[in-house]
């Protein structure tokens, strides 16, 4: 008899051309990932190929009952890790049906800033570190964290290795091929220093294509710890006290700042920054009051800083940047929960597009 488990592993390249795509949408809190499938006739490697699609607003907090329909954009095509084959994973950003990007919708905006000749010229990077907390399902309280109780004090959890010290990491292992299968520029993963807490890395990536891949990125990570029975949480501050908080810390660097003299670029990059400091917060994900609070390797969020080597700063200048006098800089003050296309359109708009003129 037929098991699930080979209905699921069956090939469709065997028998018909047709392929299964998933379109992935951001919901209505900003931070919920959706996603449906449909069957396409063929194999398909450019989203301007692919048909729009709609979907019921109404029922992500998205749209009106009485005038529901929102309309999905395909924006960027990865290969589907879970149903593999010729099958994809298409990021979509959503619009009325009159073609006004929805309020939800931040990766418009972001498209704008990118195309921009200015910002074109400068072919931005960005490195983003994805940190995120893996919990108990039914208690909602940290993975190998006794049921109401805590571990030992922080100090052997980050990059730790043992059955006392690292829980999840078949869970991050599976994520981190996962992403790589997909096409995603997964750079690295590491434990973090709460335990319960991880982190993988996208990048170098560029431009927008960088916010695309965290948001596949984290698609991915949401299946997978659905099929462990395990609960994601890209809360910035998972349990109060003396734990630390979650981030995604965005590296960032322009190619004038990769060029020879790129660290007085770099400098007056990072003093717009501080000028822009209280927009940008306020930008840089939901609760990040509970995590930015001058410890746990973060700066007070009503202060603006920077330093080199200083994971207390706002921001941090490498120490192989200040030697090379170019290289690029770490933004240390995005929360975990961070929407990437408004944090990567934000740090370009400001150090590339923005005049302190505007502030006057």
């Amino acid at each position: 008899m037929t098991s699930l488990n080979e209905l699921l592993n069956l090939s469709l390249e065997e028998t018909t051309q047709e392929i299964i795509a998933e379109y992935i949408w951001i919901g209505g809190s900003g931070t919920d990932l959706r996603s449906k499938a449909r069957t396409l006739p063929k194999p398909v490697s450019d989203p301007k190929l692919l048909p729009k699609w709609n979907y019921d607003g109404s029922s992500t907090g998205q749209a009106p009952g009485e005038d529901s329909e929102v309309i999905l954009y395909p924006q960027a095509i990865f290969r589907d890790p879970f149903r593999r084959g010729n099958n994809i994973l298409v990021i979509c950003d959503a619009y009325t049906p009159q073609g006004v990007p929805i309020p939800t919708n931040k990766r418009a905006a972001a498209a704008e800033v990118f195309a921009t000749k200015e910002v074109a010229e400068e072919e931005t990077w960005y490195g983003l570190e994805q940190e995120y907390t893996l919990l108990q399902k039914e208690v909602k309280w940290p993975l190998g964290w006794p049921v109401g109780g805590y571990p030992g004090p922080q100090g052997p959890y980050y990059c730790g290795t043992g059955a006392d010290k690292a829980w999840g990491r078949d869970i991050v292992n599976a994520h981190y091929k996962a992403c790589l299968y997909a096409g995603i520029q997964i750079s690295g993963i590491n434990g973090e220093v709460m335990p319960g807490q991880w982190e993988f890395q996208v990048g170098p990536s560029k431009g927008i294509a960088a916010a695309d891949q965290l948001w596949a990125a984290r698609y991915i990570l949401e299946r997978i710890t659905e099929i462990a029975g395990v609960v994601l949480s890209l809360d910035p501050k998972p349990i109060e006290g003396d734990w630390n908080g979650a981030g995604c810390h965005t590296n960032y660097s322009t190619k004038s700042m990769r060029e020879e003299g790129g660290y007085e670029v770099i400098k007056k990059a990072i003093e717009k920054l501080g000028l822009r400091h209280r927009e940008h917060i306020a930008s840089y994900g939901e609760g990040n009051e509970r995590r930015l609070t001058g410890k746990h390797e973060t700066a007070d969020m009503n202060t603006f800083s920077w330093g080199v080597a200083n994971r207390g700063a706002s921001v941090r200048v490498g120490r192989d940047t200040e030697k090379d006098g170019k290289g690029y800089f770490e933004d240390r003050r995005p929360a975990s929960n961070m929407d990437p296309y408004v944090v990567t359109g934000m740090i370009a708009y400001t150090t590339i597009l923005w005049s302190p003129e505007e502030q006057k």
